[in-house]
């Protein structure tokens, strides 16, 4: 009777997947079994399973770019009962293999992997990554609401999209526009400014004043994130430019 290995990833899969989707495929293998994990093991049963394949040594190599780049992305981690040499699926490991969501949640998560605006870093992130993305996508937005009033000095009875019409309203026909409008930019440039600003507090801050918003795409949320902290550093530029011009 003769012993078949079956690889962990299918040859033409490993073939043809880029390294990250090799990896995911590869957690879900590794999450399926039972006991310790041990890449030498892992990689000695690959190449069992891999040795009728003309490819079998870039085939091995590809794996184990896999397994590495899911420990860098923690998601296996050492075994800290045994050696050096085992490793385990991660918490974080575990929970992307069973949430239907988890390669989602995941990427979404990558998206917003560096740095934010320090507006951003502590209420914004900590709640999306508890994930619960519409107060995360208010926060950020009113982020960029308190940051726009800051930088423009204009009161609190201008909020929302209001306030980003004033604040950016372009300077034209010899009339002196919004404090954060640039003076220098061409007129529709400026009234695209205020546009964008405007635009995103009616659609991604107001709404979730008002009423319940069901952010159930995590990408989706990671996007408008990514949007606010954009504004805020458009918000940078123009104080920056206001600096200057008073020196």
């Amino acid at each position: 009777m003769n012993f078949r290995y079956i690889p962990p990833v299918p040859a033409e899969q490993i073939r043809q997947l880029p390294t990250r989707d090799v990896a995911l495929l590869l957690l879900r293998h590794l999450a399926s079994g039972t006991g310790y994990l041990q890449y030498v093991g892992t990689m000695s049963s690959a190449r069992q399973a891999f040795q009728e394949e003309p490819d079998a040594d870039a085939l091995v190599n590809r794996l184990s770019d896999a397994w590495c780049w899911l420990e860098a992305q923690a998601l296996l981690s050492r075994e800290p009962s045994q050696s050096d040499a085992f490793r385990r699926v991660s918490g974080d490991g575990m929970d992307l293999v069973k949430d239907p969501q988890g390669i989602t949640r995941f990427e979404a998560r990558e998206r917003l992997s560096g740095p934010f605006h320090p507006a951003l870093e502590d209420t914004v992130r900590t709640n999306f990554d508890l994930g619960d993305y519409e107060t995360a996508c208010f926060a950020a937005m009113k982020a960029v609401e308190v940051a726009v009033r800051d930088a423009s000095g204009l009161d609190n009875s201008l909020v929302g999209v209001k306030l980003m019409r004033e604040a950016f309203r372009p300077h034209e026909n010899g009339k002196v526009g919004g404090a954060l409008a640039d003076a220098e930019a061409e007129g529709g440039e400026q009234a695209a400014t205020a546009n964008l600003s405007a635009g995103a507090m009616g659609a991604y801050k107001n709404p979730a004043s008002h009423r319940t918003v069901d952010f159930d795409d995590p990408i989706e949320a990671a996007e408008i994130i990514q949007f606010a902290d954009l504004l805020l550093r458009q918000v940078e530029r123009a104080k920056r430019r206001i600096g200057a011009a008073s020196v």
